[in-house]
């Protein structure tokens, strides 16, 4: 979840490899949240983004009993939007603008926060009473300068309207852009990629192009150019033209990239391409001038001191 860890707290590990495919191997950093692990793998000290990718968080796998679970209290994002994807579980969605939608497996949801958007991320009663279990990824994506004050918005795409093909007896689903032979319908403001393969031991997969890409292991572990990418690690790639990867288990990973963006700052949950506005929205938070969210306008994340 976006609020669980603070983004000034980046102690991911970095290590530079000697591979032709691979300019930097990230170990995401696990931290333990009652229960609920959260891995985070963007931004760290030196690979700030991702083509339009600039934070890329891992949910568990995690399980919860009856009564415990997820409860992200309102808050804040400018100037980016936000895209949750989960393998397994739900959570339910509330913001500003007044939309409301459960995300379940196979889904997107993309929260376009533009001028400013407040939302919780929370879990419908029904489910909160049961044992159940969450694993899914949450990215945020910059969005072009001439973009980010645009009108707030939400759209949702059912697990179905994404499109799914093979590639190399490998299944591939492509989220965003164009990849695979394939064009997912999920709204850019920018060129693109995110897409997500299982793959299993011995299997061989041909990366898609992208001005900017990389590979992040969920499960699993694969080589590339020989190279080991282990589970929970985030490989980011070079120009290389043609690059493969190899799984060496079973094996679930998700590629990201686009196009090259310039600068983008983080504050806590804002970011934005200028550090003056990243100081408005931190204020305009602190003294409450953010839209509410109907019915969950009791509670609020403060901002961290």
């Amino acid at each position: 979840m976006s609020t669980l860890i603070d983004t000034t707290d980046q102690e991911s590990i970095c290590i530079t490899q000697p591979c032709p495919a691979i300019a930097l191997l990230i170990k995401s950093k696990e931290k333990d949240l009652g229960g609920f692990s959260v891995r985070r793998s963007l931004p760290v000290i030196g690979q700030k983004k991702v083509g339009p990718w600039i934070f890329f968080d891992h949910m568990g796998p995690a399980t919860f009993t009856a009564g415990q679970g997820v409860n992200v209290r309102p808050h804040p994002h400018i100037n980016i939007a936000t895209v949750t994807y989960l393998f397994e579980g739900e959570i339910l969605h509330r913001d500003s603008a007044g939309y409301v939608q459960v995300i379940q497996p196979g889904d997107i949801n993309m929260m376009v926060a533009g001028s400013g958007i407040a939302h919780s991320e929370r879990e419908r009663p029904e489910i909160r009473n049961t044992e159940r279990k969450l694993h899914g990824l949450q990215l945020w994506m910059g969005l072009p300068e001439e973009d980010e004050e645009t009108q707030p918005m939400f759209y949702h795409y059912r697990a179905t309207d994404i499109p799914a093909t093979i590639s190399n007896d490998i299944p591939v689903r492509v989220m965003i852009g164009s990849a695979f032979g394939v064009t997912s319908p999920v709204k850019t403001f920018a060129d693109t990629l995110y897409a997500e393969a299982r793959l299993k031991s011995g299997q061989i997969l041909m990366l898609p192009h992208a001005e900017e890409r990389a590979v992040y292991v969920a499960s699993g572990s694969v080589k590339i150019d020989g190279e080991l990418v282990p589970e929970h690690s985030m490989a980011i790639l070079t120009d290389k033209a043609e690059i493969s990867l190899l799984a060496l288990q079973n094996t679930r990973i998700a590629i990201i990239g686009g196009a090259k963006m310039g600068t983008r700052y983080l504050d806590w949950n804002f970011a934005s391409s200028r550090k003056s506005r990243i100081e408005q929205a931190k204020e305009d938070w602190k003294a409450r001038r953010f839209p509410s969210i109907p019915d969950d306008d009791q509670e609020f994340i403060p901002y961290p001191t």
